[in-house]
């Protein structure tokens, strides 16, 4: 009899350990877990603080014994591995008071990733500052919340953790100051994109303090120094500064690390020790599109790591073929979605990268509800290959980023996007779906039909001589906000009065949200004007720059 041993539950473990069972009835399946649950939503733990998710009960997905009873499966929480003996195929394991061997014929490695702690000063001395990994520490947190008069509280990183702890603890009625070391919220996200999220946030009356770090902590945690010498008073505090490989069993083992401690594993999950395979947060896996090594810590990979690393121990082919990291977060009323790369990571790993935004509706805007979705496409312009796409709107944001992410995982190009057939009656969507438009402006920058500017290019643009030209109504600079110095033709009045403008001047053309800029800019052109797009226009540059109506 085959007896394969899995280290570590939750999402890599148990799919692992669950698509044994059904390809090896005959196998011996062990899982040993340290912490006292094997199978829990560590995505749903922040909800539960704000009573959300009102059933503690719900956060533990399966028990032991439902597993035993169901799978067949030996599964010992509250046993931590501390030694592996690749020679003897042998494991140390510690419960409770106890010291216990096990053996292996197959052992699997699913230990996820813990908490990055940063080294501040007084850190250990604070008796109100926690991190969120699993189900004891939210309790811990619960009881902390549940025993003190708590008005201030402060999040320390603004990822996809911080901000969804910052929202539950804002709905519990108290005080949140989110602080992010990086110069915005969502780090993974472009700049422009973030800043809808900070200013969602301060919507909900949320303190957001960027590019600064805690240095130090006072008053057994209730004072917050930061790196400019300000402090912040502070009754609870949540580190969120985000996570790093649980790999010291591996190490220890001799089996070789790679990306920022991560484990080193082939196609097959194999690591560099014979009969012993590793899957999840832990492992060093291949950003799909790169090519690279990186780190991503998402249930869905691991989710499917663990399956595929079953089918290859039972015999069947499969090969893993990377990540590209796609990620949502809903941040109150406000959904912001990520797949692949960002134009910043695509122009690090050294793209030619043209990027599109596209502004619409999650459906027909003459159906009642429709809201507003902005979508970010960042491509090579010569190949049409996308590298990576960002979503920011209140619906609808998911459907459109899990399209984009699978039309990256199979190979479309943008030239693909308009082709796209998606279902359509008014309440669902569009006839011509945000994503189809995504293509057709995409295309449009492909084949030479437009060009365009990005908001961080604008003032050097102008100051390079280039004149501003913003084809909105009237009305709308009024109530709206208007760029300094632009000159104002209304799109309905540009064919008419093209006579104002100089055929020798360079001009950067904005409306609202692009789409009518864009018109104008093929107006402009085929009478001989040289004119450029400013994308995402005055919608997306009075967000990221805070820019204020003017009356």
């Amino acid at each position: 009899m085959t007896k394969i041993v899995i280290v570590g539950g939750v999402a890599g473990g148990m799919s692992a350990a669950t698509r044994l069972r059904r390809l090896m009835e005959d196998a011996e399946i062990i899982v040993l877990e340290k912490g006292p649950d094997v199978s829990f939503a560590n995505c749903g733990l922040p909800y539960y603080v704000s009573g959300e998710i009102s059933n503690h009960g719900s956060l533990i997905v399966q028990t032991p014994q439902a597993l035993q009873a169901r799978f067949g499966l030996d599964v010992r929480p509250n046993h931590e591995v501390i030694a592996i003996h690749p020679e003897k195929k042998e494991l140390t394991i510690v419960h409770g008071t106890e010291t216990v061997t096990e053996t292996y014929d197959y052992l699997i490695l699913s230990p996820g990733a813990k908490p990055f702690i940063p080294p501040i000063e007084g850190l250990a001395e604070a008796e109100n500052v926690f991190t969120l990994r699993n189900v004891p520490d939210l309790d811990r947190i619960m009881a902390y919340v549940e025993a003190h008069q708590l008005q201030r509280v402060t999040v320390i990183g603004a990822g996809f953790i911080g901000l969804e702890m910052a929202e539950n603890l804002q709905k519990r009625g108290l005080a949140v100051t989110v602080v992010e070391k990086a110069p915005q919220v969502l780090p993974p996200l472009d700049e422009e994109m973030a800043a809808y999220v900070k200013q969602e946030l301060e919507k909900n009356d949320v303190t957001v303090i960027t590019s600064q770090s805690a240095t130090a902590f006072r008053q057994a945690g209730q004072e917050i120094i930061l790196e400019d010498g300000s402090s912040l008073s502070s009754d609870l505090t949540i580190l969120a500064v985000g996570v790093q490989p649980e790999t010291t069993l591996a190490q220890t083992a001799g089996i070789k690390l790679g990306f920022r401690g991560g484990i080193l594993v082939d196609e097959n999950y194999q690591t560099s020790v014979a009969n012993i395979y590793a899957v999840g947060d832990a492992i060093v896996v291949k950003q799909q599109i790169t090519g690279e090594d990186t780190l991503i810590s998402l249930a869905s990979p691991a989710n499917r790591q663990g399956r595929q690393v079953a089918d290859v121990i039972a015999g069947l082919s499969r090969k893993n073929k990377g990540s590209i990291g796609t990620a949502i977060v809903r941040v109150f009323d406000l959904t912001a979605a990520s797949t692949g790369l960002s134009e910043r990571a695509a122009k690090q790993a050294g793209y030619d990268v043209q990027v599109v935004h596209v502004s619409g509706k999650d459906h027909a805007g003459y159906y009642p509800g429709a809201t507003d979705i902005l979508l970010k496409l960042v491509f090579d312009k010569a190949t049409g290959k996308i590298y990576g796409a960002q979503g920011i709107g209140a619906k609808g944001v998911d459907k459109r980023i899990d399209i984009l992410a699978t039309a990256i995982k199979g190979d479309l190009t943008i030239f693909d996007l308009p082709e796209l057939e998606f279902t359509y009656a008014p309440p669902f969507g569009s006839a011509k779906d945000p994503v189809n438009m995504l293509g057709y402006a995409a295309m449009n920058l492909a084949e030479g039909l437009s060009e365009n500017i990005q908001w961080y290019q604008l003032a050097d643009e102008l100051a390079a001589g280039k004149k501003l030209l913003d084809v909105r109504a009237t009305n709308e600079l009024k109530q709206n906000g208007q760029f300094p110095d632009a000159i104002n033709i209304p799109l309905d009045e540009l064919r008419c009065r093209l006579s104002e403008l100089d055929p020798t001047q360079e001009y950067i053309i904005s409306c609202h949200s692009g789409l009518r800029s864009y018109l104008g800019e093929r107006i402009l052109k085929q009478a001989g004007f040289k004119v450029k797009n400013l994308d995402g226009a005055f919608a997306l540059y009075k967000t990221v720059k805070g820019l204020k109506p003017t009356n």
